[in-house]
């Protein structure tokens, strides 16, 4: 083979390797591209995941006055599940998040249920009964709510099917089902059930 052949094919040669350079750094763009849009998918699908978590199953509700002090306090912030209810009625004891009502001044309300649906509820002295058994409410602030401080007795009031009696853990700060009647179920929002800001109210409800 003469020289010139020899400079033709080392010639060949070279115009492949630039051709294989790039087709690799053609594929290589691919693949990044490829990433970078499987990435951002994920990304989608988990925002909309969250909202979708955030619009039907939990919300976040900031306490605002002092009808639930000392187990809230202006500021904190808790989550609220709001499929507790689809699933099974209200319990005796629950932190609930309520729509207006109308006759209150607040836009949303956050009580305890006191009595559900079938029950009767009464309250002498201060000491809640229902069906004349005395309810123990270990998340009462004896500090807070004492004798002569807790919003006068009322009942006995017999808690219609479909509703819950509501009051707020502060007696004789409160509006709540002592004035407004028993709450629809369907006008509840959902359970409270932990406060998790601030860090130093952290708690299970």
């Amino acid at each position: 083979m003469s020289d010139t052949d020899q400079g033709q094919s080392f010639a060949i040669e070279a115009d492949g390797d630039d051709e294989s350079n790039g087709s690799t750094s053609l594929a290589a763009l691919g693949r990044g591209a490829k990433a970078f849009f499987d990435w951002a998918l994920v990304v989608v699908i988990a925002l909309v995941v969250a909202l979708g978590v955030r619009t039907f199953l939990f919300a976040h509700f900031v306490v605002e006055g002092s009808s639930m002090y000392s187990t809230l306090e202006t500021g904190d912030r808790v989550f609220v599940n709001k499929v507790s209810y689809r699933l099974h009625e209200p319990n005796r004891g629950d932190v609930v998040v309520l729509h207006e009502i109308r006759g209150t001044t607040e836009r949303d309300l956050i009580k305890r249920v006191i009595a559900v649906g079938g029950e009767e509820v009464e309250m002498r002295s201060c000491e809640v009964r229902i069906g004349g058994q005395l309810l123990i409410e270990p998340y009462l602030d004896p500090t807070v709510v004492t004798p002569g401080n807790c919003g006068g007795d009322f009942g006995p009031i017999l808690v219609p099917a479909g509703t819950v009696f509501v009051m707020g853990d502060n007696r004789a700060g409160s509006q709540d089902s002592r004035t407004l009647g028993p709450v629809l179920i369907d006008d509840i929002v959902g359970r409270a059930f932990v406060v998790f800001w601030p860090r130093s109210n952290w708690q299970w409800l």
